[in-house]
């Protein structure tokens, strides 16, 4: 059981760069839409399927330089041709380290009349309609229509399992077979629930038995995510280090997108007076960690309770909390309210939520 303390860091604040980007979205936006107009189309950062289409070479370049200021790895796109509302997207491309990030920037948009008649996005959107048109990536032009995918439910792991096919994969680099699949399943599902849903995804250059085109893929997901529409929890006993009997529990299935400011990992370590034999919580102690437990699951979403491990006379809650909502200081003040030992809060930066990995089935 790997109980642990961790130092407390300071809240992450949303860095300086994504007000400047703002500040020169409102200056620049003008000269984007001219630039769309002119074109008709609407623009990718590269990568995408029409990289560049739509913008001149030097807004391109500004618009890069803008968002890779807030980090490097962060992408963008611009969407809305055929007269669609124009949209801007920045994005983590499904890193979940990533995610809290895009989702600042997406909070400090403009809106109302500021925004222009645009729309933000912090992750890419499901568009169908992409599905049936044609998809260019280097010198090869992939026809979406002839996509089709293996769907393997999981429902232990709340997943589906995906095994991507279309008949050039036979004829391409498995760079660009897989970034075939990456495209298809955003535009059919949306890169959230792409993170929230999809499990392994593999490549075929056969046609799997029972495939089903692209289009079909959310109906599937639908039926793996519906037993989870209220919070459920895995439970599991285990060891101490100490050799002591010990016991888990971790909320299942819980998503990074469903939180996506909370990127600070906190434990809390409570000490419980009335234990039997094995060292684990009996009454009074254990209605006490009840009514301590509830109040942790009241945060909203400043706070959310992943993960109780129990043993040797302790229990620790681990959560995700959003450094910026003063949620920290609420958590001290429950801890310092707890009457049978001295409770503490540790806390450390994990937007990419890794300390949950060891509980997930």
């Amino acid at each position: 059981m790997g109980i642990f303390r961790r130092p407390r860091e300071s809240s992450a604040a949303t860095p300086p760069a994504i007000s400047d980007f703002w500040e020169w979205w409102a200056q620049a936006r003008p000269t984007i839409e001219a630039s769309l107009a002119a074109s008709g189309a609407g623009s990718e950062d590269a990568g995408g399927p029409a990289p560049g289409e739509g913008l001149s070479a030097e807004a391109i370049e500004e618009l890069s330089r803008r968002v890779h200021r807030i980090h490097p790895d962060l992408q963008w796109e611009i969407g809305g041709a055929d007269d669609r509302t124009p949209s801007l997207t920045v994005t983590g491309g499904g890193d979940p380290e990533l995610r809290g990030l895009a989702e600042r920037w997406f909070r400090a948009a403009p809106s109302g009349a500021a925004a222009g008649g645009w729309t933000f996005h912090p992750a890419r959107r499901p568009d169908l309609e992409m599905l049936s048109q044609d998809l260019v990536l280097g010198d090869h032009e992939f026809d979406l229509e002839y996509v089709r995918l293996g769907m393997r439910a999981d429902a232990d792991r709340a997943r589906v399992h995906i095994t991507a096919y279309h008949p050039d994969f036979l004829f391409v680099s498995e760079e660009q077979q897989v970034a075939v699949a990456l495209h298809v399943l955003d535009w059919a599902l949306g890169e959230d629930d792409v993170a929230r849903w999809i499990g392994e995804v593999s490549i075929a250059t056969e046609a799997p038995i029972d495939s089903l085109p692209p289009s079909m893929l959310s109906a599937v997901v639908e039926q793996i995510a519906e037993p989870f529409s209220e919070p459920a929890w895995l439970t599991g006993e285990g060891r101490t280090p100490r050799g002591h009997p010990a016991r888990l529990g971790a909320r299942f299935p819980l998503h990074r997108q469903d939180y996506p400011l909370c990127d600070l990992h906190v434990a809390i370590t409570v000490p419980y007076a009335n234990a039997n034999p094995d060292r684990l919580p009996v009454e009074p102690s254990a209605g006490a960690l009840r009514a301590f437990e509830k109040k942790l699951t009241k945060l909203g979403d400043r706070a959310v309770l992943a993960v109780r491990e129990t043993g040797d006379g302790l229990r620790v809650f681990h959560l995700y909390a959003d450094p910026d909502s003063g949620v920290i200081a609420e958590l001290d003040q429950l801890a310092a309210g707890w009457s049978e030992g001295k409770a503490k809060v540790a806390s450390t930066a994990d937007p990419g939520w890794k300390a949950l990995a060891p509980y997930q089935p």
